[in-house]
């Protein structure tokens, strides 16, 4: 059985996320952190019917009690998007509390797998790994960024237009986590989807910036909470299957140095030289097994996206190295 633990559980996201966790199959213990007001969720969530036991924690002084033992980090911890505020605004406070916990996780669960939700995520998962690497426990097999909203917004969306059964519908999603790096390959759904050009245009348009259409619709009251809950959900259900032995395909923001012969094919695609992208991958127990190759050539649309995501990536990625350069560890 695996343990679980959700870092920033009091939060929009956090406490939808330990809820779905708390009825997954596979978790035997649920380990709740947050910097506030952890009993009333921690205690409301114990009460539901399935044998994962629940324990909270509250404030810095117990995270490393709340990291003992745990086999998968879910780290969903700092502030939202909201209207008016820029990328910039997001990453100067997200930033710090990323690299606070992670070297927390590296000190006391180092060998965990390392779930990351917290936006600007094309720059905390690099954050991440140069924490790691600075704490002597960089394994990129055992690092992701979270991107599984991008592929359910992509099979939500094609089916609203389409009427296909979005349970059914597969679509690759290349690229980054926010905006223009969002990739999604529609002419490599499964099964197979007719689109103009016009609406392959719009939909990639949709998938882009679906989080934008959720911050407009909760007018400055917050941005994707529940339905990210659910794609931090599934893809942790799938890091449990994985631990358990089974092996599991999903897409995530990972290290490409995950799987360095693997990443010969998006490098080719445009990728480059880029240390981070989001690509289907191959979970098992030691987490990325490989990247799973894609079925097919983009087409020319998705070629140039690809191209323009990685130069935007290219920029994500350094800012986030660059902080880190700029920042000593705290400990």
């Amino acid at each position: 059985m695996v343990a679980v633990a959700v870092i920033g559980a009091a939060g929009g996201i956090g406490q939808p996320l330990s809820l779905l966790l708390k009825l997954t199959p596979g978790i035997s213990r649920l380990s709740l952190y947050d910097i506030v007001n952890m009993p009333g969720v921690a205690t409301d969530i114990s009460h539901i019917n399935t044998n994962s036991s629940v324990e909270f924690y509250v404030g810095q002084s117990q995270l490393s009690n709340a990291l003992r033992g745990i086999n998968i980090v879910v780290i969903s911890a700092g502030v939202a998007r909201k209207p008016g505020m820029t990328r910039n605004d997001l990453f100067s406070i997200n930033a710090s509390i990323v690299r606070e916990l992670i070297e927390a996780v590296a000190d006391t669960c180092p060998k965990a797998l390392i779930a990351i939700v917290t936006n600007p995520l094309n720059s905390t998962v690099p954050i991440a790994a140069h924490v790691l690497k600075s704490k002597n426990c960089y394994n990129p097999k055992r690092l992701f960024g979270i991107t599984t909203l991008d592929s359910i917004r992509a099979s939500r969306f094609v089916r609203d237009t389409h009427g296909i059964d979005a349970m059914e519908l597969h679509v690759p999603v290349v690229g980054g986590h926010s905006g223009n790096t969002i990739v999604p390959l529609l002419s490599m759904a499964t099964p197979q989807v007719k689109l103009s050009q016009k609406e392959m245009e719009d939909l990639v348009q949709r998938i882009q910036y679906g989080g934008d259409e959720i911050v407009k619709a909760k007018d400055g009251e917050g941005s994707a909470t529940l339905s990210m809950a659910y794609a931090g959900a599934r893809f942790t259900s799938s890091l449990v299957q994985a631990v358990g032995g089974a092996q599991v395909m999903e897409s995530a923001f990972v290290p490409l140095a995950a799987d360095s012969q693997g990443a010969h094919q998006i490098r080719r695609l445009g990728a480059n030289s880029l240390d981070f992208f989001a690509v289907p991958i191959e979970l098992g127990k030691t987490g990325t097994l490989r990247i799973v190759p894609l079925d097919a050539e983009p087409n020319m649309l998705e070629l140039k996206a690809i191209d323009i995501a990685a130069r935007t990536l290219k920029d994500n990625i350094a800012q986030g190295i660059k902080y880190m350069d700029s920042n000593q560890p705290l400990h």
